[in-house]
C-alpha cells in the first residue's frame, strides 16, 4: 500500500503564524506537525509515501524529510497549486499510486492510542473499497459524519449536518483500493469549487464497498487547525510524554521498531541530535539492541 500526506492549504485559520511557514511545519509540542500523520502511515507498515503541499512549501518539507531513506522510507513530493479539495490528492498522485491501494492522511491530524499499529496494519491489508475511521465527538455538526445501522455497518454519510444522526465524525485518515483514482477523476467540484472527499466516500458507499472503523474511547484524534486545538494538542503530547517517558510520533523510533532501520542506524540518527533530549532518547532506545 502507498501512502499520501496532504499538507497543502494556506492555514488561514492560524494566521499570522502561517504567513511565512506551512501549517504542517508548526511545532506540536516538540516535533513538527507533519511527524504525526507520517507516523500513522509508518505504523501501518507503509514505506512509500507522497507528500503533497503548495509550491512555496514543498521545498521546506524536502529539507526536513529528504528522500526518506534515513528512515527506511521512500518519500516523494508533489505540488497542489490551489486548494482544490482533499480528493484532488488522488489526481495529483495518480502516477505515484500506480496499481496499488492507497492510504491518505491529512497533515494536521493526530492519532494516538494503544494498539494503533496493530489496528492500522490489520486495516491496511487487502483493502476492498474504502475504509473510514470514525471518532465520537460532542459537536458532530462541525464534521462529516458516518451513520451506522444496528449491526454497525455504514449506511450513510452526512457533511456537516444541521441535525446529525450520529456523533461519529469521519477523521482525516482514509484507506482505498486502487479504484479511488478513477472515482476522484469522475467527481465534479462542489459549490465551493472543491473535489470533496465525502463525494469519493459516497461513491464507494453506493457500491456497497465502504465501511467505517469506530476508533473507540481508547484512542485520541486531534485536529490542529486552530490556535486553540494546536495548543491543546501540544499539551496532550507533553503530558503523555512526560508521564510515560516515551515519545509520540518519534519517526526514528518507529522506523526502528517497525524494522525499517536497525539499531545502529537509529543510534546514529540520535547521535546527530545528541545535544537535544530527542537525540539522547534515540540513542538510549537503540543502545539496548546494539
Amino acid at each position: 500500500m502507498k501512502g499520501i500526506v496532504l499538507a497543502g492549504g494556506n492555514g488561514s485559520r492560524l494566521y499570522p503564524l502561517t504567513h511565512a511557514v506551512s501549517k504542517q511545519l508548526l511545532p506540536v509540542y516538540n516535533k513538527p506537525m507533519i511527524y504525526y500523520p507520517l507516523s500513522v502511515l509508518m505504523l501501518g507498515g507503509i514505506r512509500e509515501i507522497l507528500v503533497i503541499s503548495t509550491p512555496s512549501h514543498v521545498g521546506l518539507f524536502q529539507g526536513l524529510l529528504g528522500d526518506g531513506s534515513r528512515l527506511g522510507l521512500s518519500i516523494e513530493y508533489a505540488e497542489q497549486t490551489q486548494a482544490n479539495g482533499i480528493a484532488e490528492a488522488f489526481v495529483i498522485g495518480e502516477k505515484f499510486i500506480g496499481d496499488d491501494p492507497v492510504a491518505l492522511v491529512l497533515g494536521d491530524n493526530i492519532f494516538h492510542g494503544p494498539g494503533l499499529s496493530a489496528l492500522l496494519s490489520e486495516q491496511c491489508r487487502d483493502v476492498d473499497g474504502c475504509v473510514l475511521f470514525g471518532y465520537a465527538v460532542k459537536d458532530p455538526e462541525r464534521y462529516g459524519v458516518g451513520v451506522t445501522d444496528g449491526r454497525g455497518e455504514l449506511v450513510s454519510l452526512e457533511e456537516k449536518p444541521a441535525r446529525p444522526q450520529s456523533n461519529l465524525a469521519i477523521t482525516g485518515l482514509y484507506l482505498y483500493d486502487n479504484g479511488v483514482v478513477d472515482i476522484a477523476r469522475e467527481i465534479r467540484p462542489s459549490a465551493r469549487g472543491e473535489l470533496e472527499i465525502t463525494d469519493v466516500n459516497r461513491a464507494y458507499l453506493q457500491q456497497g464497498r465502504a465501511r467505517m472503523v469506530d476508533l473507540g474511547r481508547g484512542f485520541a484524534w486531534l485536529d490542529t487547525g486552530t490556535h486553540d486545538s494546536l495548543l491543546q494538542a501540544g499539551q496532550y503530547i507533553q503530558v503523555l510524554e512526560e508521564r510515560q517517558g516515551v515519545r509520540i510520533a518519534c519517526l526514528e523510533e518507529i522506523a526502528f521498531r517497525m524494522g525499517f532501520i536497525d539499531a545502529a542506524a537509529c543510534h546514529a540518527l540520535g547521535g546527530e541530535l545528541r545535544n537535544s533530549d530527542y537525540g539522547a532518547y534515540l540513542m538510549a532506545i537503540a543502545s539496548t539492541d546494539l
